[in-house]
């Protein structure tokens, strides 16, 4: 015997149609931001060779592979006479795991002196590595040094808190679940759209500036 198909009352109706209406909605400001954000990847550089000249290179933490790579990136580009400084960024929440003074120590066996490395160990977050570098260390412009996945994200928070800044492309290899990355970002540029507009919140941890001299290399 086929389905009756049961019927709405007009209130029930009236919902479905604002729930779907609200859905599109949301779904089509999503795309927007997104599309917003991906603008910024024309101020990406593919490799180190090719990037301009700043006072600091702000390289963003992560794990393994990633993070090798990013470090890489940076010891190249102080090589190169792009930059001054490098400021490691990362995460130290806990006593067992610190990213920038693993990034430290991999710039220093790569070549760089560490009066050139400055260590931010509560960069948790993209936009807290950010607002940090600004309102900690001082820094007005840099080279954004991660991978291409994330730099429209990282350069769009950087606008928005006042650091004028282009980023360096920092993958040399193929990476295991590239496509998690791709995924995952599709969420994070929304909640980075709306910190860096709207709410402009206040990383979990600041304290007192220390400056990063900002001359322009020659």
């Amino acid at each position: 015997m086929p389905r009756l198909k049961r019927q709405l009352t007009p209130n029930q109706q009236r919902v479905r149609l604002i729930v779907r209406t609200v859905a599109v909605l949301v779904l089509a400001a999503g795309c927007l931001i997104y599309v917003d954000v991906q603008r910024e990847r024309g101020l990406i550089y593919a490799s180190a060779a090719d990037a301009p000249s700043r006072p600091v290179a702000i390289v963003f933490g992560a794990a393994g592979s990633i993070l090798e790579d990013r470090v890489t990136t940076g010891v190249e580009l102080y090589k190169a006479g792009k930059v001054q400084k490098l400021l490691m960024t990362g995460d130290n929440s806990r006593d067992d795991y610190n990213e920038p003074e693993a990034m430290r120590e991999q710039a220093i066996s790569e070549g760089v002196p560490a009066s050139a490395i400055v260590c931010d160990y509560a960069g948790f977050r993209t936009y807290d590595s950010l607002y940090r570098a600004h309102a900690i260390f001082g820094v007005t412009s840099a080279l954004l040094v991660t991978q291409r996945y994330h730099l429209p994200r990282a350069l769009y928070i950087a606008h928005h808190l006042g650091i004028e800044a282009v980023g360096v492309d920092a993958a040399k290899r193929h990476y295991v679940g590239q496509w998690s990355f791709d995924l995952r970002e599709i969420a994070a540029v929304e909640v980075a759209w709306v910190q860096a507009t709207i709410t402009r919140p206040r990383p979990k941890f600041l304290g007192r500036p220390e400056h990063i001299p900002q001359g322009v290399p020659v």
